[in-house]
């Protein structure tokens, strides 16, 4: 009796075995292969996403309309508890769960390495690996000569077709190079416009067109955000860049109230990419996250939390607002090490990440010019 029962243990943890071996055998090759979700969020301070509200401009009149209501929004007695209301899904899921650098408190410190800190110079340097500030030194609609990782791995073999980008500005067809790059890109006030749009982007197309913007270039996120998501749905690309807008604008306009009411938005926007790719088959378990910011802003003077850039030139005087190419990186999913908020002396840099990128898909596209260090992160 004794017997039989120690063959009948050893058969079950064999058929057992043999089940999770046929199961895996069995999912197909595309649904293991992994996935890489990039999230920019323009202009976001380091300084918010660590500590908060900052107390000089939560309750300043001159930059927030419901100095009291925006206080009882966001404003606790510790930057962890305030940074926790400003982004909740962040501090209490992303690192947790993951890795965030940039807290120069504790002298983990993020930078660019363009030496322009403004938009179209940061995302080509998240994108492409490197910084070009010869080629690239405006906001103007010019096509990037140089690949951005975008484009490489989509004209991979591994890859082909299976990358897509979605932006709130309108300048990122020139950042990423449409014409040149073929990839499916949606930004600025553009539509789904593919033959086989789903119900869901027809209906985004109609509400685009009947929702007013308070920008002439950049888009309400609430539109990137769904067109992506969409797409993620019907077409399943395995890289997919989004790039969230609004936080920069509100700054620009000096709206402070409305600048941590867009940070508390996109924070609900990546939860809902997260929660969605949990429930996809083909993203689950195999997904990567990776979020970043193209430049950071001032603090000092107070003013300057409005603008970015270095060297600018404005009624024949030259400008640099101190602490603009501060930046910040989180990552979290498939293969990312969960080492939480890093509080160690340390030196990163965002053209790192196109290497990251690259590693995690387990490629190799990048050329020369890039950053080949990839960010600390991945698992072994």
């Amino acid at each position: 009796m004794v017997k039989i029962r120690v063959l009948l243990a050893l058969f079950i943890i064999i058929l057992t075995a043999c089940s999770k071996k046929n199961n895996k055998e069995s999912i197909p090759e595309k649904i293991i292969k992994p996935k890489v979700v990039l999230i920019t969020l323009d202009g976001v301070r380091w300084q918010e996403l660590f500590s908060g509200a900052d107390s000089l401009l939560v309750t300043n009149s001159k930059y927030v309309k419901d100095t009291v209501a925006l206080a009882a929004d966001f404003w606790k007695n510790t930057p962890n508890k305030r940074r926790e209301t400003l982004l909740p899904f962040f501090w209490n899921h992303i690192a947790k769960n993951g890795v965030v650098y940039g807290n120069r408190n504790y002298e983990n410190n993020v930078n660019l390495t363009n030496n322009h800190w403004f938009s179209y110079p940061g995302y080509s340097e998240i994108l492409c690996g490197f910084a070009d500030d010869e080629s690239v030194k405006s906001n103007d609609k010019i096509d990037n000569p140089n690949k951005t990782i975008l484009e490489l791995v989509n004209n991979s073999n591994d890859y082909k077709n299976k990358v897509a980008a979605f932006g709130s500005w309108d300048v990122f067809p020139s950042i990423i190079n449409r014409t040149r790059s073929k990839i499916h890109l949606n930004a600025g006030f553009e539509t789904a416009l593919r033959e086989d749009a789903s119900e869901e982007e027809k209906q985004l197309n109609r509400y685009q067109s009947q929702t007013p913007s308070p920008w002439h270039n950049v888009r309400l996120d609430v539109f990137t955000h769904n067109y992506a998501i969409n797409y993620m749905k019907e077409k399943h690309p395995d890289l997919i860049y989004i790039a969230y807008g609004e936080t920069d604008d509100f700054a620009h306009d000096g709206e402070y109230d409305q600048y941590l009411n867009a940070i508390k938005r996109s924070d609900a926007f990546i939860k809902n990419l997260w929660d969605f790719v949990q429930k996809e088959t083909y993203y689950k378990d195999n997904t990567t996250f990776i979020i970043t910011t193209d430049h950071g802003r001032g603090t000092q003077p107070l003013e300057t939390w409005k603008h970015h850039g270095n060297n600018l030139q404005y009624h024949g005087n030259t400008y640099t607002i101190k602490g603009a190419d501060e930046v910040w990186i989180a990552a979290f999913g498939n293969g990312v090490k969960k080492q939480g908020e890093m509080k160690i002396k340390s030196q990163l840099y965002t053209s790192q990440i196109a290497s990251t990128i690259e590693k995690t898909l387990n490629i190799s596209v990048l050329g020369s010019k890039a950053n080949k260090k990839s960010l600390p992160f991945i698992q072994e």
